[in-house]
């Protein structure tokens, strides 16, 4: 397949939204006794799962509930999770009346890219994984749905861009908001100036935003859990169960926090980057920054937040607005949105949505990745705005923790600051390599 097979038609012809505040694609109800709104060829699409922790399991009742979607693989460096990955592919086949077929394990996730019979990956790995999955995956000819954020580095981002481009696989990712129609009527309004001038946008993704240095106790490693593997090319760390929550099947107890691993700067980004890539995706979103970005970032000082600077004079500030609810406000001349999960109001009476917030579901994006494979487009959140997105919250991080501003070119992405710039990155170890 050719790279011109894939354009931006898909993502810009559906970037302005109807003023009726359709979906961009259409939500679907997967109880049996409802009828979809669109249909899909049923030709088969074989998953396999890359990491089988908790956000796996969720995605996991999601894409089975897809038809003619078969999962026959999952891939983890602990062995319980995969074994619990086993009982849930089972348990849902058999509730869906299907052949309870087992299947395949690995806790090597090349292998499971080696499996011919595997058509495309999920990978819901920790963020320090994913560049290297999702690169492996391209070579592979898998294609790809990644959980946000995109990449761990900027250096990561710009390579996955490459290798999605030059095997031409299909990228999706994880950024479901933008399937909520609420989201979508915030991003329509602003991209059609019905707010005039956008002189600010107030972003929140929650109190401590950015990572910090790996401070837990080391605790005994858990039998059946590579932690070596699960390190990967990062520096070498202790265990600790918070990073990988431990988990039960007889009797059944799941993890009861998320991992840990989000928080440290040495295996994540912090709130920044778990919740900021699904707030700046929708601050970016409606700015019509896809593909663009800042060009310049002044960390928080005092009584100031985190500022970004886009070349057109809009400031963007990372800032609690709304009690303490993770959201996007929209400030124009001629009034403002608010958005959030489950929420959306507005100062312009024209514009507000008739809907209950109940009802401001993610509908189809996981429906619209399986469509884009069947299809080869683009789907509605393709690799290259992941990772202007991603970038954007990386952005934050490192102004934060350099302590002054930076000058950024979104179309370079390089920092006019060599210093900067080696924050790009940083040195993969055990051999591991980027490309």
């Amino acid at each position: 397949m050719s790279n011109s097979s894939f354009s931006r038609r898909k993502f810009l012809g559906a970037s302005l939204l109807t003023t009726a505040g359709l979906s961009l694609i259409p939500e679907l109800s997967f109880a049996s006794s409802a009828k979809p709104l669109f249909t899909i060829a049923h030709e088969r699409v074989r998953l396999g799962f890359i990491g089988v922790g908790r956000q796996a399991m969720g995605l996991l009742n999601n894409f089975m509930k897809i038809p003619g979607v078969e999962v026959v693989a999952g891939a983890d460096v602990y062995a319980i999770k995969r074994e619990r990955f086993a009982l849930r592919v089972q348990k849902n086949l058999s509730e869906a009346g299907k052949p309870n077929l087992a299947p395949k394990l690995y806790e090597d996730y090349r292998e499971l890219l080696a499996n011919p019979e595997v058509d495309a990956v999920v990978i819901a790995s920790p963020d320090h994984w994913h560049a290297i999955m999702a690169i492996d995956a391209c070579k592979a000819k898998k294609d790809i749905y990644l959980e946000k954020p995109l990449t761990f580095t900027i250096k990561e981002g710009q390579e996955l861009i490459k290798a999605v481009r030059s095997n031409g696989v299909v990228l999706a990712v994880g950024s479901m908001q933008r399937a909520a129609v609420n989201f979508q009527t915030a991003a329509m309004h602003v991209q059609k100036g019905r707010l005039g001038k956008i002189s600010q946008v107030l972003v929140y993704v929650g109190e401590n935003p950015h990572p910090k240095p790996y401070d837990l106790a080391e605790e005994t490693l858990p039998a059946g859990l590579n932690w070596e593997k699960w390190l990967g090319p990062i520096p070498s760390l202790h265990f600790n169960d918070q990073l990988n929550p431990g988990i039960s099947l007889n009797p059944e107890k799941n993890e009861a926090v998320w991992g840990a691993w989000r928080w440290y700067k040495e295996t994540g980004g912090g709130l920044m980057t778990d919740w900021g890539a699904h707030m700046f995706d929708i601050a970016q979103w409606g700015l019509s920054m896809d593909r663009n970005g800042p060009v310049k970032i002044i960390p928080a000082s005092g009584d100031t937040p985190l500022t970004y600077r886009y070349a057109n004079g809009t400031e963007m500030l990372l800032t609690k607005f709304d009690e303490a609810r993770a959201g996007v406000k929209f400030l124009g001349e001629n009034g403002w949105i608010n958005v959030s999960r489950g929420n959306y109001d507005t100062s312009i009476k024209e514009l507000e949505i008739g809907k209950e917030p109940e009802n401001f579901t993610f509908g189809a994006h996981h429906v619209d990745f399986i469509d884009c494979i069947r299809k080869r487009k683009d789907p509605i959140v393709p690799v290259e705005i992941g990772h202007s997105t991603c970038t954007v919250c990386t952005l934050g991080n490192i102004a934060n923790e350099l302590g002054g501003s930076l000058k950024w070119d979104p179309i370079a992405q390089v920092f006019t600051d060599t210093e900067a710039n080696s924050k790009l990155h940083y040195a993969y170890q055990k051999g591991y390599t980027l490309t």
